[in-house]
């Protein structure tokens, strides 16, 4: 759902933007207080770890098909202030680096990718939780259903979106039919992933999902024929996996992903790709600014080999947004130590 440039005008682009810019400045200071020493690290593996996914189109329908968003995922492992951020980091990559999405309308793509599926999702996720039982599970069910409604939530936003600032005169009503029609197929599949991920970090490491956090039942013990509650552990109980090896474990599934398994995915268009072709949208649309990059279109230039080049340029991809990720989530991290650290007033 990468908009190009062309496809919404100057000033709508322009708000979208300082809308963007406005909700990442938010973002900044509350994921100063979702992250620490445990969670930053996570942080910057999912943003890599959404680059490579979102490398593997799916197909939904004829001639179409469709790659996961990351809002929905990103909220429920690190937290809804930092799920803006990873998501606007991997369009950031994807815009600078593969031409992917447009740098006019990043403002639009930050709003829409980032902002509203991560907003749409973890709302969803905690109306769930709120009713279904308090296990391990219902975070996985509860995954699923938002990552299902972010897809669909981001499409009717778009539309909104076109219908302020669309720079062709296309039947909005067609274009919402168009656009919310496919992504509810596509939302099928972003929950899926979704879950799948959620409910493999929740099997090993449940205390460093984010979406998990307060679903533990306290421990109960039955002394003298009554049931009264176990005293809280002084220490943290030995994780079946070390961060270390969860770390590592991610990013070698991201690069396998975006390096090997992505020569496989679909060559279809996506939904938005798919609905601007068949109602006209793309009329306006223009030539990327970074058209030229060594790495435009997740290929590596004078690479000839297809196979060899999308490859080297998931990898590259990969590399780039868990060191562009992780140095930004590291920063704010520090900023918070800092910020807890007790002034040295002199006296």
């Amino acid at each position: 759902m990468h908009v190009p440039d062309g496809f919404i005008d100057a000033p709508t682009s322009a708000v979208t933007g300082v809308v963007a810019a406005g909700a990442l400045a938010v973002s900044l200071r509350g994921a100063r207080k979702e992250l620490d020493e445990r969670t930053a690290p996570l942080a910057g593996l999912v943003a890599a770890f959404i680059f490579a996914v979102q490398m593997l189109n799916f197909p939904v329908a004829a001639g179409t098909s469709g790659h996961l968003l990351g809002g929905a995922l990103a909220a429920i492992l690190v937290g809804p202030y930092t799920a803006v951020l990873c998501v606007s980091v991997v369009l950031l990559m994807q815009g600078v680096l593969f031409a992917d999405g447009g740098l006019t309308a990043l403002g639009v793509n930050i709003t829409d990718m980032a902002i509203v599926t991560t907003l749409v999702s973890y709302a969803v996720f905690r109306a769930l939780l709120a009713v279904l039982p308090r296990k391990r599970r219902s975070v996985t069910v509860a995954s699923f259903v938002a990552a299902l409604v972010s897809v669909p939530a981001a499409a009717v936003a778009f539309t909104l979106i076109y219908a302020i600032g669309g720079t062709t005169d296309v039947s909005i009503g067609k274009v919402a039919t168009a656009m919310i029609g496919v992504h509810v197929l596509i939302g099928i599949g972003e929950a899926v992933i979704t879950a799948l991920t959620v409910g493999a970090v929740v099997a090993v490491r449940p205390d460093l999902v984010h979406g998990a956090r307060g679903l533990r039942q306290r421990l109960q013990l039955r002394v003298n024929g009554a049931l009264v509650d176990a005293p809280a552990p002084t220490a943290p109980v030995a994780a079946r996996t070390s961060r270390r090896t969860l770390w590592v474990t991610g990013l070698v599934t991201s690069l396998v992903l975006a390096g090997f398994v992505s020569f496989y995915a679909s060559a279809s268009p996506d939904g938005l790709e798919k609905v601007a072709h068949d109602k006209g949208i793309d009329k306006e649309a223009k030539e990327h600014a970074a058209a030229d990059s060594p790495l435009a279109d997740y290929g590596v230039k004078d690479v000839s080999d297809a196979r060899l080049s999308g490859g080297l340029a998931g990898v590259i991809g990969v590399g780039v947004t868990v060191v562009a990720g992780s140095a930004v989530f590291w920063a704010l991290r520090r900023r918070r130590d800092a910020d807890a650290s007790p002034v040295n007033t002199g006296v």
